[in-house]
């Protein structure tokens, strides 16, 4: 009963503790708090949340397409057209997520390394 009770529990305290720390850190920085959280107003806390908030939906949408290319492979019963269309959505997956990862170097090298932006780091 003591463990139905904490898991009915524990949600509740999650989103309490979040929206506590969300406005110990829009107290402390130059943010305003949003439905999205705190959004940074100045251009290297803005362009760094930003970047945060992309590369994260861009590395869920390749993990959401390999697991849907492994299902494919699961249920593909041997056919191979099923086969080779689940590897090409896997291959499709990791490439997308490779030139993510390289556009967010090349963002590095230009913006901070080669320009010297101020603000972004």
């Amino acid at each position: 009963m003591l463990k139905k009770k904490l898991w009915s529990i524990l949600p509740a305290a999650v989103l309490m503790w979040q929206s506590a720390t969300n406005m110990a850190i829009a107290a402390t920085t130059d943010c305003t708090e949003t439905a999205l959280g705190c959004v940074p107003y100045t251009i290297g806390g803005f362009s760094t949340w930003l970047l945060q908030i992309l590369f994260g939906i861009a590395g869920g949408i390749a993990f959401l397409l390999m697991i849907y290319g492994f299902i494919l492979i699961a249920t593909s019963s041997g056919d191979e057209k099923k086969v080779q269309g689940a590897k090409e959505t896997i291959t499709s997956a990791i490439t997308g997520l490779l030139v993510s990862i390289f556009a967010l170097f090349l963002f590095r090298l230009i913006a901070v390394n080669i320009l010297k932006i101020p603000g972004i780091n």
